[in-house]
């Protein structure tokens, strides 16, 4: 299982399938899938009978995961989607940088 660079909360811009060029951010990350859901991004319904919890019953839409190479994160400081690298701070701290703009991407609150 390799380390994942996306974490709940980032801004990302799909790449591929029906979904491309749509930005949302991260609602989960799967790491034992390589996938992520994000917000507003490949939605699905399903149809649920009535419950004690929902007696209504009725038709919930979510959002399905989509795989991680899919999506690619967005620099919010120049506002465009790049590839991301890994620097090694002097007090051992990790930092991701934009490759496009070299640009360190803070991480999400």
């Amino acid at each position: 299982m390799a380390k994942l660079k996306i974490m709940k909360g980032d801004r990302v811009k799909v790449i591929r399938g029906n979904y491309r060029d749509m930005e949302g951010s991260v609602l989960e990350v799967i790491p034992e899938k390589n996938r992520v859901r994000v917000e507003g991004v490949n939605m699905r319904k399903r149809h649920t009978r009535p419950s004690q919890a929902d007696p209504d019953g009725g038709i919930i839409s979510f959002e399905a995961p989509i795989h991680i190479s899919n999506v690619m994160l967005v620099d919010t400081t120049a506002d465009t989607a790049s590839r991301i690298r890994m620097r090694v701070e002097d007090d051992g701290t990790k930092e991701r940088i934009a490759v496009k703009s070299g640009n360190p991407i803070p991480r999400p609150q």
